[in-house]
C-alpha cells in the first residue's frame, strides 16, 4: 500500500510539472492584466496593455480609450501607470494613428496626471507635477527607436511614474462616420540599466509675427549651453502651414555646425543627425523656421489652431547617467546680430512632392477670434508642460506656525526635504534709526542678535526641527537653500553674504566686507537676497537698497559680471532698478527674474548674459512689489506692498502662469492681515509660505483642491490622512466589484509578484481535478498490471523509472521562456542615429507571443532717496 501512495505521489508531481512548464514567466507577466481595456469595439488595438518580451523586457500599450471629439482642435488626454515600481527604460517607441484623424501627438512622463478620468479635455492640463516631453509625432511619422545604450529613464526616484498621451484632433469632420478613435504609442521598455540618459531639448519661438503677403518671414531662436556635455542624435521639425523649412545648429567659436534641417510639410519624424554633434559648456544652439505669409490677409501669430503658426526644433540627445537632465527648452533669442552669419542654406526650401502637398495637417478651416495671451498659452499647451490652473490658493487656517513668536521675519526657504526654512531679525528691528546718509550701520553696539535666527520647521505642524545663527548676524534680510542644501543669507547692516552649512556653526564662504557699504567688486551696499544655480553652482546676488545691480559670482565666490543702473526720471526702462529686492531662478528656462520693488514689477534676465527677456507688470500689483518665487513647472508667485494713500490696490499674493504673465489667482489671509509680506516661498504641490516683516507672522496657504475632504470611512470605503495636520484625505475601494484597471491605478504592485498570485479560481480548479481523474484511471490500470504481469515487484520498478521521467521533466520544465533580444541584429547593417522606416506596415500588430522583428538594432558612436526699510 506504501507503494501505492508513493506512486500517486510521484505521478501527482510529474502532472503538476507539466503544468506548470507551460506556465513560464512569459504567462505569468501577461497575468498582470487579464481583464478587458476599456476599448471601443472598433479599435484594433491589443486588449493587453503590457506585454511581456522576455525576462528584462516589456511593451506598454498606450491608446485613446474610443474616443469621438465634438469640436475641431480639440486636445484629449488620458494617462497609464509606469506597471513596475522599480526604475525602467524606455527604449522604443511605436506610433498608431493617421494624419487623416490626428493632427500630432504627444508623450510626457510625470508622477502626478491632471486627471484621472479614462480621459479628459487637456484644457484641464496634463500633469499636476512637472512633466517631461518623452515623444512627439506628426504627419504619419515612421516609428522612433534610440540607439544602442540609450533609455529614457523612468520610475525610480527619479524618473516619472505615469505617461499622459497627449491627442490633438484637428478637423473632426474624420469622424462624420462616427467612429472611435484608439490612436496611441506602443513603448518597448528595459529594467537593464542603460548607460546613457535620454533627454528632449526643445527650441520654440513664441513670439513671432507673420505679415500677410509677405514672402519670407524668419523666425529665430538661441540659447547659450550652461551644462554637461550632450550628444546629439535625432531631431523633429514643427511647423503648421506657412513653414518652409527648419533648420538647427550649434554655434561654437563663430562656426556653424548644422544638427538638422527639414521641410515641416514632411512627415514629422525624430530624423538622425547625419553627423556626431556633441554640445559643450557654452557652446550656443540655434534654430530658424522660415515661413511665407503669402495667401494670408491677417497677420497670423503662434498659437495652436488651424489658422496659428508654431515654430518648433525638437532635440534627442543622451547624458552620461550622473549628469543626465530629462528636457530642457530654449525659447528665446539670446544673440540676434550673430544670425547675420547663418548658413545660407538655412533659407533655401526643401521640395514635397504636390501629392505630399495635399496632405494638410487636418486642420478646419475657421477662424477663431482669440487674444494674444491665449494664443501663446495654447501654444505652450502643444509643446511645452501643461499648467493646472484650475485651482485657487486659501490660507490653511489650522496651521498653527502663524501663532510663533517671531522677529521681523524677513526671508524664507524650502529646503530639500522641503522643511520650512526662516530667517527673522529676533529682538533687532530696522527702523529711521539704524543707518546714516551714507548707509552705515549705527547700532552696533546692540551687537549681534543673541537669538536663533534661522529656524527650520516641520512645514506641516511648525514643528521646530533645529536652529542655527546664533550671534551672528545683525539685521538678516534674504534666504535661500541651494541643491545641496547649503543656507544663503544676506545681512544689509552687515554688507555681506554668507554661505552657511546646514550643521555648521560657521560660514563656509562670505562676500562683502563687514560693515563697510561700497559699489565696487568687493562690496555690497544692503545686499538684498542671493539665487544659486542648481546646475553652475554661480551665485547671484541682488544688491540692494543703495546699489541697482545685480552680481554675478563663481561657485567659489569670484567676480564674474554685473549688471543693472539706477531707475532714471519717468518711466524704467529695462535693466534698470529702484531696489532689486528678491530674486527667482528659473532654470528651466535660463532665467533669472528679480522683484524690482519700488518699480513694482518683475523683471527677467539671461541667467549668463545678464540680457533682458521680458517684463510682468499688472496694476493690481500696485507701486511695490516685495518678493517672487518660482516653481518648476511653470508657476510664479508674487506678493506686493501696502497702497499708497488714495490708491485702492490691496496688498495681496499673485500666482501668475510663468510663461504668459498673466495672473492665474490672488490670495490673502484668513487669519490676521498682510500688513508687509516680504518673502514668499512655494513648493510643486503649491502650498505657498508668506513671511511679513511687520507683522513678525508667517501665513501657510494651500490650492483648495489639497484643503477639502474627499471622503469619508463608510460603505467599505477607506479613508487614509495624507499629511500630518492637514485635512487631506483620499478614498480608495477596499472590495471592487469591478475588474481592476491599470489606466486607473493609482498603487501598483511588482508585476511578476501580482501575477504570481494572479492565477484564476477556475485555473486552479482545473489543474487540481484533472490530474485526480487521471489518477484513479492511473490506479485502475496499476491494480490490474499488477495482477496479470509485474508481481510482487512492480511497485518498485514503477518508482524507479518514474523518478528518471521526473528529473528530466524537472530540467524541462523548471527554467523560464526567454524570448531573447526585442529587435534583430541583421548582418552587414550599421547606422547611427536610427532610422528613417516606411510607413507601409509600420502599425502592424504581431502575435503577443512572437519576440522577434524585422526592423533591425540601431547603434550610434560612442560619447565622445532711502527708501523705506525693510
Amino acid at each position: 500500500m506504501a507503494g501505492l501512495v508513493n506512486n500517486l505521489l510521484i505521478l501527482f508531481l510529474v502532472f503538476q510539472n507539466i503544468c506548470l512548464g507551460f506556465r513560464s514567466p512569459l504567462s505569468v507577466f501577461k497575468r498582470y492584466k487579464d481583464t478587458a481595456r476599456p476599448f471601443s469595439s472598433e479599435c484594433l488595438g491589443s486588449d493587453q496593455p503590457v506585454i511581456s518580451l522576455g525576462l528584462s523586457d516589456f511593451a506598454l500599450d498606450i491608446r485613446m480609450p474610443g474616443v469621438m471629439p465634438k469640436q475641431s482642435d480639440t486636445y484629449l488626454c488620458m494617462s497609464v501607470p509606469l506597471p513596475v515600481d522599480d526604475e525602467a527604460y524606455v527604449v522604443d517607441f511605436k506610433p498608431h494613428a493617421s494624419m487623416d484623424t490626428v493632427h500630432h501627438m504627444l508623450l510626457f512622463g510625470c508622477n502626478e496626471p491632471s486627471s484621472t478620468e479614462n480621459y479628459w479635455d487637456c484644457d484641464e492640463g496634463t500633469c499636476k507635477d512637472k512633466s517631461n516631453i518623452l515623444y512627439a509625432w506628426a504627419r504619419n511619422a515612421p516609428p522612433t527607436r534610440l540607439p544602442k545604450g540609450v533609455g529614457f529613464r523612468v520610475g525610480g526616484e527619479t524618473g516619472g511614474r505615469f505617461f499622459v498621451l497627449q491627442v490633438h484632433y484637428g478637423d473632426i469632420s474624420a469622424f462624420r462616420d462616427k467612429h472611435k478613435d484608439c490612436s496611441g504609442v506602443t513603448l518597448h521598455l528595459t529594467h537593464q540599466k542603460q548607460p546613457l540618459i535620454a533627454g528632449m531639448y526643445l527650441m520654440m519661438s513664441v513670439n513671432t509675427v507673420i505679415p500677410p503677403g509677405e514672402k519670407v518671414v524668419d523666425a529665430d531662436i538661441a540659447c547659450h549651453y550652461k551644462r554637461f556635455p550632450m550628444h546629439l542624435f535625432a531631431y523633429r521639425v514643427h511647423t503648421h502651414r506657412l513653414g518652409k523649412v527648419v533648420s538647427g545648429y550649434r554655434v561654437r567659436n563663430g562656426q556653424w555646425t548644422l544638427i538638422g534641417r527639414q521641410s515641416p510639410q514632411l512627415p514629422q519624424a525624430f530624423y538622425p543627425v547625419e553627423r556626431p554633434v556633441d554640445v559643450s559648456y557654452d557652446d550656443i544652439l540655434a534654430a530658424r523656421c522660415v515661413f511665407s505669409g503669402e495667401g494670408r490677409t491677417t497677420e497670423t501669430h503662434i498659437g495652436g489652431t488651424a489658422d496659428d503658426e508654431m515654430c518648433n526644433f525638437y532635440i534627442m540627445y543622451y547624458m552620461e547617467a550622473k549628469h543626465a537632465v530629462s528636457y530642457m527648452t530654449c525659447t528665446q533669442n539670446a544673440n540676434p546680430e550673430m544670425f547675420r552669419n547663418i548658413p545660407q542654406e538655412a533659407n533655401i526650401p526643401i521640395p514635397v512632392k504636390s501629392d505630399m502637398l495635399k496632405m494638410t495637417h487636418g486642420h478646419h478651416e475657421e477662424t477663431k477670434d482669440t487674444d494674444k495671451s491665449s494664443l501663446l498659452q495654447q501654444a505652450k499647451k502643444e509643446e511645452e508642460e501643461i499648467l493646472d490652473q484650475d485651482f485657487h490658493i486659501e490660507e490653511a487656517v489650522e496651521w498653527p506656525g502663524l501663532d510663533l513668536r517671531l522677529g521681523q521675519v524677513s526671508g524664507l526657504a524650502l529646503d530639500p526635504e522641503n522643511n520650512l526654512v526662516l530667517f527673522h531679525r529676533g529682538d533687532h528691528v530696522w527702523d529711521e534709526n539704524s543707518f546714516d546718509s551714507k548707509f552705515v550701520y549705527q547700532q552696533r553696539g546692540l551687537g549681534p542678535i543673541e537669538q536663533n535666527t534661522i529656524l527650520v520647521l516641520n512645514p506641516s505642524n511648525a514643528k521646530l526641527l533645529r536652529s542655527m545663527g546664533k550671534s551672528l548676524f545683525y539685521l538678516p534680510h534674504g534666504l535661500s537653500i541651494d541643491k545641496n542644501g547649503n543656507y544663503w543669507v544676506t545681512d544689509v547692516a552687515l554688507h555681506q553674504v554668507f554661505k552657511l552649512g546646514a550643521d555648521d556653526k560657521e560660514p563656509l564662504l562670505i562676500l562683502g566686507v563687514a560693515l563697510q557699504p561700497g559699489s565696487d567688486k568687493n562690496h555690497f551696499c544692503q545686499p538684498t537676497d542671493v539665487a544659486v544655480d542648481p546646475i553652475t553652482g554661480s551665485i547671484y546676488v541682488s544688491d540692494g537698497y543703495c546699489n541697482s545691480r545685480i552680481i554675478q559670482f563663481s561657485p567659489n565666490g569670484l567676480y564674474v559680471n554685473q549688471w543693472g543702473e539706477e531707475t532714471s526720471l519717468g518711466r524704467a526702462r529695462p535693466g534698470q532698478f529702484h531696489i532689486p529686492h528678491s530674486l527667482a531662478l528659473i532654470p528651466d528656462f535660463s532665467q533669472l527674474c528679480v522683484a524690482d520693488r519700488e518699480n513694482g514689477r518683475i523683471q527677467c534676465f539671461r541667467l549668463e548674459t545678464g540680457e533682458f527677456v521680458r517684463e510682468i507688470k499688472h496694476k493690481s500689483f500696485g507701486r511695490e512689489l516685495f518678493a517672487v518665487s518660482y516653481v518648476p513647472g511653470g508657476l510664479l508667485f508674487a506678493v506686493n506692498g501696502m497702497p499708497y494713500p488714495g490708491e485702492a490696490e490691496p496688498v495681496q499674493g499673485f500666482v501668475m502662469n510663468f510663461s504668459t504673465g498673466e495672473i492665474i489667482d490672488t490670495f490673502i489671509p484668513l487669519r490676521k492681515s498682510f500688513e508687509m509680506p516680504h518673502d514668499v516661498v512655494a513648493s510643486e504641490d503649491k502650498t505657498v509660505f508668506v513671511g511679513d516683516v511687520h507683522a513678525r507672522a508667517v501665513w501657510k496657504f494651500a490650492s483648495t483642491e489639497k484643503m477639502e475632504h474627499r471622503s469619508v470611512k463608510k460603505a467599505g470605503i477607506e479613508v487614509q490622512e495624507i499629511k500630518e495636520s492637514e485635512t487631506i484625505v483620499e478614498a480608495r475601494l477596499k472590495n471592487n466589484p469591478e475588474p481592476t484597471d491599470p489606466l486607473k491605478k493609482q498603487e501598483k504592485q511588482h508585476l511578476v509578484r501580482q501575477a504570481s498570485t494572479g492565477v484564476s479560481f477556475v485555473l486552479i480548479t482545473t489543474l487540481l481535478i484533472i490530474p485526480v481523474v487521471v489518477l484513479l484511471a492511473i490506479l485502475v490500470f496499476i491494480r490490474w498490471r499488477k495482477t496479470t504481469v509485474y508481481g510482487a515487484d512492480g511497485e518498485h520498478k514503477l518508482d524507479s523509472s518514474s523518478g528518471r521521467n521526473l528529473g528530466r521533466l524537472r530540467g524541462k520544465g523548471g527554467g523560464g521562456l526567454n524570448l531573447g533580444n526585442f529587435f534583430a541584429s541583421h548582418k552587414g547593417y550599421s547606422r547611427k542615429g536610427f532610422d528613417r522606416l516606411s510607413t507601409e506596415g509600420s502599425d502592424q500588430e504581431k502575435d503577443e507571443d512572437d519576440g522577434t522583428d524585422s526592423e533591425e538594432e540601431c547603434s550610434a558612436p560612442p560619447p565622445p532717496p532711502a527708501p523705506s526699510s525693510s
